[in-house]
Formats: C-alpha cells, sequence, structure tokens
C-alpha cells in the first residue's frame, strides 16, 4: 500500500482535476468527440471528412494512382520527336541544357538520342503514343494525356515525396492522405486509403512507407500497405481457440481502457488506435472476400494478363484495385518499379511495357463496363522523366518537361494538353507543375485545393503549399 501524500491528494481534488476525472467531464466529452470522428463508436456507418460539403461540383469519388516508379521516359511513350530522332548521337545543343540541372551528366559530353521506338496514332482522337503499348494505345479515346508537366526534385526519394505530397519536407501528408481527411471513406470494412507494389524485372528503384504517410494528419489517415503476394494482411484470422465473441470482448476491454486514457489526455491519436482496433475486427470478414478471386470469369483474368492470382504482379494488383473501388476505398496506390532505366533501355522498356501495358487497358475497360470509370479518376505516371540526351545505353533523370496521363473522373478524354520543345528537353506550352496537378486532382473530388488546410506550428498546411492552380483544359 503507497503512503499517503498530501501533496498528491490536494492536486487530486482541485477543479482541473476533477473536470477531467469526471465521467461527465471534459476528457470524457473529448474522447467521445474524437472517437466519433474516427467512426470507432458506431460500425456500420461511413467514416466522414473534415469536409461536411463539397467546395466545387463532384465529378470522381475515388483515385486509382498508378506509380510507374523510377520515371518512365516520356519520350519512349508518349512525347513523339521526329527532330529528336534526326540529331540521334549528335551532340545535344547546350542552348537547351547550359545552366539547366541535370543528374548524373555533369561533366559528360551530351549526345542527342532519338526515340527507340515507333509512334502510332490511335484511335478516333488519333493521339500519339508508342507502339509498344498497344492495349494503351486501343483506350487513347479515353486519355488525357499530359505531355508538360514538370517537377522540382531530380532525385528519387524527394522526388517521390513531392510527387506524393507537393513537399521535401518529412512529415507533410500524402496526397491519399488529404483526399481521406477531407473526404472521408465510403467503405466500413477496409482502409479508406490502400496501397499496392509490384517489381519488374530490372530498373527497381525502390520506394519507402513515408510515400504514403499521413504527416501532420493524425495516423488514421495514412495509407496501408497490403501486401501483393500470397496474404494480403497478415495474421487476418483468430488464434486457434478464440472465437468471434471472445474477440469482440477483448476490442470492447481495449476500448474501454483507450476511454480512461483518453480522460487523462485529450490526444488524437487515441480514438485512431480505437478505430484501427474496430477496423481490423471488421476487416476480419472482409479481407477473405476481397482476396476470393473465384467468382471473377477467367475471361477476365486472360484479360488483365493474370497468370495467378496474388503473384504480386501488377495486373493482379489492376484487378485488386478495381475490387477495392467497388467496395468504396477512396484511394488506391498501384507502384510498380520497372523504369531507373540508366543503361539497358530498350530491353527494359519492353519488359516494362509487357508488365503494365495489357492491365492499365483492361483496368480501363473493366471500370467503363461497370459504369466506374466517370467517377474513378486514374493518375498514370512516375516522380519524372529522362533525358532527350543519352547515358550509356540508357537515360538521365529529367524534370524539366514530362508526360503522364489521366482517365476518367471528370477528365477531358482522348486530348493531349501541352507540350515539350522540339527535342522533349523543356515543357513549353501550358506547361503543368506538381503543385497544378494536385490542385486540379482536388478540384475533380470537388475539393478547393485552397480551403483543404490542416493547423501545424500556427500555419495552415495544405497539400499545395503556397502554390498551385487547377489545369481546367484537362477537364471535361
Amino acid at each position: 500500500m503507497r503512503p499517503f501524500d498530501p501533496v498528491a491528494h490536494a492536486l487530486s481534488v482541485n477543479r482541473r482535476s476533477f473536470l477531467t476525472r469526471s465521467a461527465y467531464g471534459l476528457g470524457s466529452a473529448a474522447f467521445a468527440m474524437l472517437a466519433a470522428k474516427a467512426g470507432a463508436a458506431e460500425p456500420g456507418r461511413f467514416s466522414k471528412g473534415a469536409l461536411t460539403k463539397p467546395h466545387l461540383p463532384v465529378r470522381a469519388k475515388r483515385v486509382i494512382f498508378m506509380c510507374m516508379a523510377g520515371g518512365p521516359p516520356h519520350l519512349e511513350l508518349f512525347d513523339n520527336k521526329p527532330e529528336l530522332r534526326r540529331l540521334h548521337g549528335q551532340p545535344f545543343p547546350e542552348s537547351f541544357t547550359k545552366g539547366k540541372q541535370i543528374a548524373q551528366l555533369q561533366n559528360t559530353v551530351l549526345k542527342a538520342r532519338g526515340g527507340s521506338f515507333e509512334f502510332k496514332k490511335w484511335g478516333k482522337s488519333g493521339i500519339e503514343i508508342t507502339d509498344i503499348f498497344p492495349h494503351i494505345g486501343s483506350v487513347a479515346d479515353d486519355l488525357c494525356v499530359i505531355r508538360s508537366l514538370k517537377t522540382e526534385q531530380i532525385n528519387h526519394d524527394t522526388a517521390h515525396a513531392f510527387m506524393n505530397t507537393g513537399s521535401i519536407i518529412k512529415g507533410r501528408p500524402s496526397m491519399g492522405s488529404w483526399l481521406l481527411y477531407g473526404l472521408g471513406s465510403e467503405s466500413d470494412d477496409l482502409p479508406g486509403y490502400i496501397v499496392l507494389t509490384s517489381a519488374g524485372r530490372t530498373g527497381l528503384q525502390p520506394i519507402s512507407s513515408r510515400q504514403w504517410s499521413s504527416g501532420v494528419l493524425p495516423s488514421k489517415f495514412q495509407g496501408i500497405q497490403f501486401q501483393s503476394k500470397g496474404e494480403a494482411v497478415h495474421y487476418i484470422g483468430n488464434p486457434e481457440g478464440v472465437c468471434q465473441s471472445t474477440q469482440r470482448q477483448v476490442i470492447e476491454e481495449i476500448r474501454r481502457l483507450n476511454g480512461e486514457l483518453a480522460e487523462e489526455t485529450v490526444d488524437p491519436e487515441i480514438a485512431t488506435r480505437v478505430a484501427q482496433y474496430e477496423m481490423a475486427f471488421r476487416m476480419q470478414t472482409s479481407v477473405p472476400e476481397l482476396l476470393d478471386f473465384s467468382k471473377e470469369p477467367k475471361a477476365t483474368l486472360d484479360e488483365y494478363g493474370i497468370k495467378e492470382v496474388g503473384d504480386g504482379s501488377f495486373a493482379a494488383n489492376c484487378l485488386m484495385a478495381r475490387r477495392l473501388a467497388e467496395r468504396g476505398v477512396r484511394m488506391i496506390q498501384l507502384y510498380h518499379r520497372a523504369w531507373d532505366l540508366h543503361g539497358g533501355l530498350d530491353d527494359g522498356m519492353k519488359m516494362g511495357a509487357q508488365d503494365v501495358d495489357k492491365a492499365t487497358a483492361a483496368l480501363i475497360n473493366d471500370l467503363k463496363r461497370r459504369g466506374m470509370l466517370e467517377d474513378t479518376l486514374i493518375l498514370w505516371g512516375g516522380e519524372f522523366g529522362r533525358t532527350p540526351m543519352g547515358q550509356g545505353t540508357g537515360r538521365d533523370h529529367h524534370i524539366a518537361g514530362y508526360s503522364v496521363f489521366l482517365a476518367g473522373g471528370g477528365v477531358k478524354a482522348g486530348t493531349t494538353y501541352g507540350a515539350t520543345d522540339e527535342l522533349g528537353y523543356d515543357a513549353v506550352d501550358k506547361v503543368v507543375d506538381m503543385h497544378d496537378l494536385h490542385a486540379t486532382m482536388l478540384a475533380l473530388m470537388g475539393i478547393d485545393h485552397h480551403r483543404l488546410t490542416v493547423k501545424f506550428q500556427g500555419l495552415d498546411v495544405r497539400l499545395t503549399g503556397v502554390a498551385g492552380k487547377v489545369v481546367k483544359g484537362v477537364m471535361a
């Protein structure tokens, strides 16, 4: 038995302590509010976001971001430059590069490298796309190809951070976290932001989990990585001898203990913890059903090019993305690591195309058939492009101008936007920077990027920082 401490006793019965510890005190009230916001108090209700109503007309309800990690070369894929091909092997004009930032080609003789593959005009729109993307070419009339994107970071990790968070400062929320924070989730039994990764046979650029971090937002808004191979979620079943009712009792007791802790300190992470225990409990039912591909027709598996369900391929992840979208997941990111081609560009491009071409088109067509493409925004592209100058048998990192494409979700289909110069070096027409891309993505989701903010260290933090403009030219 502890000895009586008069000082501690006096402190324990003062006004502030009474309000904190009282059953009807401020601590309990605060916890109830936090738990309600976390969606933990009432299973069966979707998680609501910070916005009570959209700022703008809602054109897209969810985003599927196909991130081609490593930087796919625009000059082989979406940006045909006959003049660059004519200059192949000759010195690259210094007027383009003088004083410009390049990655690993400093102090070397810069020689022009023409595109390795032929381009073809696809669909009624006649968009020029490489002939090694025949399936993506077949859906050209659904695409909006942006050929004038710029970014600020020339190394992979910081470029990924800038692409995902709009900042290179660690601790900033990712775009998926912003969407989940602002709009909440439409799924009651799956996380609202899910990440899947796959790897090609070459050009494997590593990525880190900070790319889907919630940063300064509560951690309930962070992306949750599902495993692409084997079990998507580890330990999803109960241990032997533990039934569902026992598991429910454990969750309730943990929730009670967290409630007591919340009375001591008002911390949003406590509500997050409660919500995540509840979500984990519900996922024990939802995840096995999600992973059951037995009802998917063989024709669908063949359309995506899936050799084996759960094999970790980009194709299997694309079909999983459609299933997640059907179940109300707000943000789905598919990272495919295959494009860091400083050497062996031609073979690497062919292998990369084999990995992603068929499955990308299949996902677009599948969503279209189900009436989901119109409110699903697809973004396909990497953290930067590659130089129009050669680097041995490859290309170096390039930030001054490159290509990505959008589809669905209120995008102007069958169009191109912007252009680089005649050698594909600099974005010169209708230039789009990464903040503009983020602002446009938010606008398609019904969000004014200026008004989705969170207070941190006395400042209003937002995805687009102090920049960004909506690119209305890509919107239908």
